[in-house]
């Protein structure tokens, strides 16, 4: 009887005791023992380039030296504490700072927090109670969030469709959902209903880049509606540029949501907005019935703000997103060559700091149209891929700056590689 591996080893004791063996995150057939730089390694000693790099937040690699000095100098000093200290003070200071709508910041412990407190805080602030969203959007695991993020039938706008057991049918009727990249859609629906809070929008929705003029277009409905603007930054936040999707793309929302990077690795998120609209967790300022009651075991631990503050402090380096995005350059044009010398039709979607490839000739503009013509390019492409050490979601690319010359020369030939798959399978 052949012995199992030591990854499978553990592979059989994560279907005992994990449902469906695993965190609910990533495909469970993979182990991941440990990370340094831009590499990561399986439990069976398998070394990969990671592009996945924990979905996001190791935008600096693993085991970055300066952030790991700075979570050593914190850990004997205490790792949480329910109360204020200081690194989190510092570390608000520094977001705002660097983030154009935020005046003042509420801590929690994850993006999907952020993002259920946001449409919260909406809510208060407006005294109204829809929410509109745009089908595709991710904005986390709450009731709402869950409205139209990944339908598997096709109903017609705003109708809101579950993609979770569990919900009662109270919260679609308060959701409107609309295309991504489409204003007629949002201003139909601003006209329509005069009880909308607010728009709770990804600037680049998963990997979808808004139209030009679109965010803009976003921000000027909503003024002339009294409405809202929530930016989902738990993504672009620090990626896009230092200020995010706001500073990239020259657009301000009302109340943006912050995550992955500012925790450097560490469970911390955020939502800052103006002081006006962060009254509303001042309990003295807002009142009986407007306050929003927010509390949390591990919001603004000092490890997580030691490790952000950090990571935030070698971003703002010169030449840091200059450096990333010549990275996301190069890794777009090596795909590009590759596909198109088999003559396979694809697009990159995305921003260079964050995309994929699809195997369309389509637009890829909203979650309807921006799919693979045949989902078994994508599987063979991304198989190919691991197969040849390069580590990535079925349907993102984080680079970071961690990622060398010789991280892209080896990831050359496994894109070479798995180009010619794609082309070889369909015959």
């Amino acid at each position: 009887m052949q012995k199992l591996s030591t990854q499978d080893e553990w592979i059989t004791r994560a279907r005992e005791v994990l449902p469906a063996g695993g965190f609910g995150n990533f495909d469970p057939g993979i182990i991941i023992a440990r990370g340094d730089g831009s590499h990561v390694w399986d439990e069976n000693g398998t070394e990969y380039i990671d592009y996945l790099i924990g979905s996001g937040p190791m935008l600096l690699g693993h085991g970055h030296p300066e952030v790991m000095e700075a979570v050593l100098e914190q850990l004997p000093k205490g790792m949480t504490f329910f109360a204020n200290n200081a690194k989190g003070i510092e570390l608000a200071e520094a977001i705002i700072e660097a983030v154009p709508c935020c005046e003042q910041v509420r801590f929690v412990a994850s993006g999907g927090e952020a993002d259920m407190y946001a449409i919260r805080l909406a809510r208060a602030f407006t005294g109204r109670d829809k929410i509109l969203k745009f089908e595709g959007g991710y904005h986390g695991m709450s009731a709402e969030a869950q409205m139209s993020l990944a339908p598997e039938r096709q109903v017609n706008f705003p109708q809101a469709v579950p993609d979770s057991g569990g919900i009662p049918q109270g919260v679609a009727d308060q959701m409107l959902i609309a295309p991504f990249n489409d204003l007629g859609a949002v201003e139909a629906l601003l006209a329509e209903h005069d009880d909308i809070a607010a728009i709770i929008a990804e600037p680049l929705q998963r990997i979808i880049p808004a139209e030009p003029g679109y965010l803009q277009g976003l921000r000027d409905l909503c003024d002339r509606h009294a409405v809202l603007l929530i930016f989902d930054e738990i993504v672009t936040g620090f990626r896009l540029a230092y200020g995010g999707a706001q500073e990239r793309y020259g657009v301000t929302p009302d109340i943006c949501t912050l995550g992955k990077i500012i925790g450097g690795g560490f469970p911390l998120a955020a939502l800052g907005a103006s002081a006006e609209i962060m009254a509303h967790f001042d309990k003295s300022l807002a009142g009986e019935g407007r306050w929003l009651m927010q509390l949390g075991t591990l919001s603004g631990n000092p490890i997580a703000a030691a490790a952000g503050l950090k990571t935030m402090e070698v971003l703002a380096r010169e030449g840091a997103y200059d450096q990333l995005r010549a990275t996301g350059q190069a890794l777009q044009e090596m795909q590009t060559a590759a596909l198109e010398a088999e003559g396979i039709a694809h697009r990159i979607c995305g921003d260079p700091t964050l995309f994929d490839v699809y195997f369309t000739e389509g637009p890829c503009r909203d979650y309807r149209s921006a799919r693979h013509d045949d989902p078994s390019d994508n599987a063979i492409y991304n198989k190919v891929l691991r197969e040849n050490g390069v580590f990535k979601s079925p349907g993102k690319l984080y680079p970071s700056l961690a990622v060398t010359e010789a991280d892209l020369q080896a990831t050359r030939n496994a894109v070479q590689l798995a180009a010619r798959a794609v082309a070889g399978a369909r015959g």
